[in-house]
């Protein structure tokens, strides 16, 4: 007989967490999930995915207009958002009940209640009913993810996150997006191509800090051209709630009058209620667990996954730690995940792309970098009459002529470098790209044609 009522004990039902679940199981491990609000986590519920179904609905608009270049005649072309919220919600639904049978079918048991740990093997579980629990475990996985977090200013209650802008309503007439990363540029393509009157405003000259900086410069451009006012070089000092409209006061004092505020100035680890700093847990400045190779806090009976740790904060890294905690701690596998050529997605309209080094980290890192560059306008846009162009790079290691990085902003930028972070993982050199027959005529194809 085991002294713990369980060998694992996974607070946190997201993408990370079930995979860690599930896996561990699959080695006989008797595994509990504890979930305080519904299985499949916030890039399933809150995030990634409804946030991409609403980029795709957005992106009609902009399509009708395309084929209005292309000769077709279009009347009356409207959407209906409410009916739009209750498809998406309805596919949520869907998600949310894969992930519950996901998680039981693997011979998981599940409890909806919040997890908060007393000790370094004991977790109390607080019902949505209100019944307390209290379970032993060998080891505990928290991955319980993160949630926004807003700057301190007069008014910043007046704001929406990004959980309550995936659910209104009814769209606003107009609507300023405070933040300038993932968050801020989606939604603002999101509201933006529903005809929303929308103004993003951030601190920074360009959108997306860490990003290349052609790259950055071009997003802002086309962002402008399809009709979104840019506030950069600001933040805002004040909002003021008048009747239904919101007056914002930005540091440079001018002042805006809309009818919403979504702020999305960043995100933390979800660690409240925990119990961490009880049991001893050390954390960084952000709250973030620290972990080890292992995952492995402080604490040798307590581990975490995801976006509340100090790794990369990416749905898809969050699964692969899960998975390979699981084959190492029960598995008897010892597998790493390696945090190098992470590729990532920006889905803002234009879309955005990218895997490895840009130009100036190479050189920060002493890297003998050379960058290639390919700007054009899409053939499609040639006769459409949009306006939007796609700028794709290389960066390359001229030493050992690796091909260490790769970015691009335009349609599909996703999909294609999905492919080419395939080549640059398996070390291709710039010689593999050049001597590799492009598909014409495509975009992809000017990855493989970039000559100096």
């Amino acid at each position: 007989m085991s002294e713990f009522d369980y060998d694992l004990i996974v607070i946190g039902a997201g993408s990370g967490g079930t995979r860690t679940a599930r896996i561990s199981a699959s080695y006989g491990a008797k595994t509990l999930v504890v979930e305080g609000d519904r299985a499949g986590g916030t890039c399933v519920l809150r995030g990634c995915v409804p946030k991409k179904l609403l980029v795709y609905a957005s992106q009609f608009s902009e399509q009708v207009s395309d084929a209005e270049g292309f000769c077709w005649q279009i009347n009356n072309f409207k959407s209906n958002w409410m009916d739009l919220i209750k498809k998406k919600n309805k596919e949520l639904d869907r998600l949310h009940e894969i992930y519950v049978n996901l998680i039981k079918n693997s011979g998981c048991d599940l409890i909806s209640g919040w997890g908060k740990i007393i000790g370094p093997n004991k977790v109390s579980i607080k019902k949505n009913d209100g019944e307390v629990l209290e379970f032993s475990s060998k080891k505990i996985m928290i991955a319980v993810g993160g949630e926004s977090s807003f700057p301190d200013f007069a008014g910043n209650q007046f704001m929406i996150n990004s959980d309550q802008a995936l659910d209104l309503n009814k769209l606003p007439k107009s609507i300023a997006i405070y933040g300038s990363g993932y968050i801020a540029v989606e939604f603002a393509g999101i509201f933006n191509g529903f005809g929303v009157d929308t103004h993003l405003i951030f601190r920074a000259n360009d959108a997306l800090r860490g990003f290349d900086s052609d790259l950055r410069q071009s997003l802002m451009t086309s962002m402008k051209q399809k009709g979104i006012t840019i506030h950069n070089n600001n933040t805002i000092s004040e909002i003021e709630k008048i009747k239904e409209s919101c007056k914002i006061t930005l540091s440079s004092g001018q002042e805006l009058s809309v009818d919403m505020v979504m702020g999305a100035t960043g995100r933390v680890p979800k660690i409240s209620g925990l119990g961490l700093k009880n049991v001893g847990v050390q954390l960084g400045q952000r709250g973030e667990i620290l972990v080890n190779q292992l995952n492995q806090s402080n604490i040798k009976s307590i581990y975490a996954i995801g976006d509340v740790t100090d790794k990369i904060t990416l749905t898809p890294v969050a699964i692969a730690e899960g998975h390979a905690f699981a084959d190492r701690e029960f598995g008897g596998i010892n597998r790493f995940i390696s945090y190098e050529n992470v590729p990532s997605a920006v889905f803002s309209q234009p879309s955005i792309a990218v895997v490895g080094l840009n130009y100036e980290e190479a050189k920060k890192q002493n890297v003998n970098a050379r960058e290639y560059k390919s700007e054009f306008r899409a053939l499609k846009n040639t006769i459409s009459g949009n306006l939007e162009r796609t700028l794709m790079k290389l960066v390359v290691d001229q030493d050992t002529q690796k091909v260490v990085g790769a970015h691009m902003i335009g349609p599909d930028a996703a999909e294609i470098i999905q492919g080419v972070a395939i080549a640059i993982k398996a070390g291709a050199l710039k010689s593999d790209f050049d001597s590799t027959i492009g598909i014409h005529p495509s975009a992809a194809e000017e990855f493989v044609t970039m000559r100096s």
